[in-house]
């Protein structure tokens, strides 16, 4: 028996407004499966993210984040920032693996590299 990876689901008080947010970001469209409670915003290649309604998200940093490459970084992380995403930091390990962290307006971090 093989495991399919369905969505990756994120926690969050409000998940229509997130899932519009992030939609807009990855170009996608919003899908509420049950609206104010769980949003799915589907992306091609076949990922899913799912966005469920918790009252009380887990506290800190998440232990799970989301990792995107883009051809030009500095443009795409601009874009981002400007749909209401926050840049937190930048790191590097030498000339060619750079990327920047970002958080989504929930504060759930994802990367741009």
């Amino acid at each position: 028996m093989a495991l399919l990876v369905e969505n990756l689901t994120i926690d969050t008080h409000d998940p229509d407004r997130l899932a519009d947010w992030w939609a807009r970001a990855l170009g996608a469209e919003a899908a509420a499966l049950v609206p104010g409670e769980f949003v799915t915003v589907a992306l091609p290649g076949g990922l899913t993210l799912g966005f469920q309604h918790v009252d009380d998200p887990t506290p800190g940093k998440n232990r799970l984040h989301l990792d995107f490459k883009a051809e030009d970084v500095e443009t795409e992380v601009e874009r981002l920032v400007s749909l209401g995403a926050t840049e937190t930091a930048r790191h590097s390990f030498g000339d060619d693996f750079r990327w920047v962290v970002l958080a989504d307006p929930d504060g759930n971090l994802f990367c741009v590299g």
